[in-house]
Formats: C-alpha cells, sequence, structure tokens
C-alpha cells in the first residue's frame, strides 16, 4: 500500500517523530492537535475555548492541505482534561463541521502535550 505525507506550514511542526497527516488506503489520517500556534509553536493563552479554536484551525489546515478539507471527516476523536468542559468544545467543534456530522468519540484524559486542555484526531475520506 502506497502512503503519502501531508505536510503545511500553516499548522504547528511536529513534536515528534510523526508526520501532520497520512494518506493510505483511500483515507488521510491526521495526526492529533494541540492549540499550538504555527507561528511561535507555543500553546495559546485563554483556556479550552481559544486553545478548542487553534486546534480545529490546525485540523482545518491540514485537511485542506490533504486536499478534502474538514467536510470529508469521517470520524474525530476529543480528548478532554476536563470533561466539564464538553459543552464548550461541543460548540467549537460545531463552527467547523457541518451535516452530515462525522463520526466523534470524547475520551477524558489526566494530561495532554505541552499541558494542553484538549487535542483533536481525525480521519478523513475524500
Amino acid at each position: 500500500m502506497k502512503r503519502g505525507i501531508v505536510h503545511t506550514d500553516r499548522a504547528p511542526k511536529a513534536i515528534g517523530p510523526y508526520s501532520q497527516a497520512v494518506s493510505a488506503g483511500g483515507a488521510i489520517y491526521l495526526s492529533g492537535q494541540v492549540g499550538l500556534d504555527p507561528a511561535t509553536g507555543e500553546l495559546v493563552a485563554g483556556g479550552l475555548e481559544a486553545e478548542a479554536r487553534r486546534v480545529f484551525d490546525n485540523l482545518r489546515s491540514v485537511a485542506e492541505a490533504a486536499g478534502p478539507g474538514l467536510a470529508a471527516a469521517v470520524r474525530v476523536t476529543v480528548y478532554l482534561t476536563d470533561l466539564s468542559q464538553f459543552a464548550a468544545a461541543n460548540r467549537i467543534m460545531a463552527g467547523y463541521f457541518t451535516e452530515p456530522y462525522p463520526a466523534r468519540v470524547t475520551i477524558g484524559v489526566a494530561a495532554l502535550p505541552r499541558g494542553a486542555a484538549i487535542e483533536v484526531d481525525c480521519i478523513l475520506v475524500p
């Protein structure tokens, strides 16, 4: 199976040994994004809501670099360090997707890279 690597400067550089996204078998797998500003590499200030907007902006940039954009999302996974922020994350996510919405999983976690409050990954099928 042939794999393609997706990269854009409009999203943060990988902070480990991984790619921003990989296409394989007709799907595109986007790595998890936290609220890092692509220009500075630093976590945005302002708590979960600011981080969530940056996360979805980053995902959108990678999805657009891959070709189909977020409209091709079939699965989204949201990781939250505080599940009481579920409604806020939902509200922000709703601004980035339209019906039919992708399937989604939300997981409560103890910690995320760089002290982030939220991380999101997704799978696209063009």
